[in-house]
């Protein structure tokens, strides 16, 4: 409904004074608004009076002189004018009519018809066009600001998701850029072909995906875990599109491992210190009594026997030994050491078994060598079982293994990456346990040792793999020590 209390700043446009004043009788009989009229008879000074953006409304009539109201539409349009303009014309012509819309003319009158009614209905209809505009512009904001400043990825794309609009987001968690993903499919991004179909045949049969998990391809190669939401919508032509958001819970993922590990390990622990001290007990009966009964026996094959019982009683307390340190690592002695000094260190403790299998070992120091808070010795023997591991899953001859330090703002990585024979998904959830092996002769204590040590220093450890392609160990040491001088070795 028109408010009648609403005052209408109104720029008419018309070097012809008598047509003014027609125009002015109109609004004299229109009594839906109040007025404020201002009336300009040369091109400049209309251009300028639209570029203020004052007024509510301008009626426009198409012979200006030398230039002609559609020209004025375009350069205040051009000027950032947002003032609507009804254009006015001698008499109708559909060409005029066409370039005046698309110049941006909210309405095109034709003077000889003009009225008191049709006058009130062009105002009614912009001012209704203005507020419908504006609702718009408010919406296109508020989805323009959620789709910019949003930390999932928001993108549109095609049915086949050919993505034809995407967030900077992209550029945070999967580290490529918005150009290299416009016109490339979504599913290109999915590690294992199998889900995107599987993503897309969902789409497809029931027009909307939620929490879809998947693991997806960083631009670096990386594996990041994310949850995709999407569903099909139709466009104004009713077009099919995918709109949808790629939600990352790579950190979820890690913190739920990183829980699951530290659970399993401590249940492990209070089973090894069960188990230990049962075992224990009667083991110490049994040495006690061959001890007793070793200066008794003079018979040969007795003595034999008896030998034969306690090497293997001493062999067994060796276990023991070996299974409480993999589960408690004994007391850390901390302080200021340098990563790259420790790895330095251990590539020297393997260097004889690399160049006996023609191994190719390349290191990549961090640049700054900022120190972390650790226990050198326990670090070392961390680290060195996992690069012995690396060397025993690489072939003779052909065997790579990479290892990086990598230093970032509040932490400092560890990567130890190799081409080897790689761990099956299976055995990957098992690579921590105590006495897990797959190696032939080994015990499986090493790896429980490793995250032992490394979750005493609060860091992170991450295994990716892939059979026959090879492992990747990404250790991440929290970094609080940037402006510690390290001790010289």
């Amino acid at each position: 409904m028109p408010n009648s209390n609403q005052v209408l700043r109104i720029l008419i446009v018309e070097d012809d004074e008598d047509d003014y004043m027609l125009l002015t009788e109109y609004f004299k009989n229109v009594h839906s608004w109040q007025y404020e009229l201002k009336w300009v008879q040369r091109y400049d000074d209309a251009l300028k009076e639209l570029c203020s953006n004052y007024y509510t409304l301008c009626f426009c009539d198409y012979r200006l002189g030398a230039k002609n109201g559609v020209d004025l539409i375009r350069d205040s349009v051009e000027n950032k004018s947002v003032t609507p303009v009804i254009l006015l014309t001698g008499k109708g012509n559909y060409q005029i009519d066409m370039e005046a819309t698309k110049a941006g003319a909210f309405d095109y009158l034709i003077k000889t018809e003009l009225n008191e009614d049709k006058v009130e209905r062009t105002i009614r209809y912009t001012l209704e066009q203005v507020n419908n505009m504006q609702k718009i512009k408010e919406s296109e904001r508020r989805y323009r600001s959620f789709f910019e400043k949003s930390k999932d990825i928001v993108f549109i794309s095609k049915t086949d998701s050919t993505i034809t609009t995407i967030n900077y987001a992209v550029t945070e968690i999967l580290e490529i850029s918005i150009e290299d993903c416009i016109n490339k499919k979504l599913v290109s991004f999915f590690k294992n072909v199998s889900e995107g179909i599987k993503f897309l045949d969902i789409l497809r049969d029931a027009g909307a995906v939620e929490n879809f998990e998947v693991e997806l391809l960083k631009g670096n190669n990386e594996i990041t875990t994310c949850l995709i939401n999407a569903a099909i919508e139709h466009n104004a032509e009713n077009e099919p599109y995918i709109q949808g958001i790629v939600h990352n819970i790579n950190n979820l993922k890690k913190a739920e491992l990183a829980t699951i590990q530290a659970e399993k390990l401590a249940a492990s622990g209070r089973f090894i210190r069960t188990l230990a001290h049962e075992v224990r007990n009667p083991l110490n009966n049994i040495n006690l009594a061959v001890e007793t009964l070793i200066p008794q026996i003079t018979d040969e094959d007795n003595t034999v026997i008896l030998n034969i019982i306690e090497r293997n009683s001493k062999r067994i307390a060796d276990l023991i030994t070996q299974l409480l340190q993999s589960s408690n690592p004994s007391e850390m002695k901390l302080g200021p050491v340098s990563l790259n000094t420790i790895l330095k260190k251990v590539i020297v403790l393997v260097e004889d078994r690399v160049m006996l299998r023609n191994i190719t070992l390349t290191f990549r120091e961090g640049k700054t060598d900022h120190p972390i808070t650790g226990d050198a010795d326990k670090l070392e023997m961390a680290l060195l079982n996992i690069i012995i591991n690396a060397i025993e899953a690489v072939k003779d001859d052909t065997g790579t293994i990479d290892i990086s330090v990598i230093e970032q703002p509040d932490f400092v990585r560890v990567t130890v990456s190799d081409n080897g024979r790689g761990i099956s998904k299976e055995n990957l959830t098992k690579l921590f346990e105590p006495y897990f092996t797959s190696k032939r002769n080994g015990i499986g204590l090493g790896l429980a040792t490793t995250l032992n040590i490394l979750q005493s220093h609060e860091a992170a450890i991450e295994v990716s793999s892939e059979i026959d392609r090879g492992t990747l160990f990404l250790i991440s040491f929290p970094l609080s020590l940037k402006n510690v001088e390290l001790p010289v070795f």
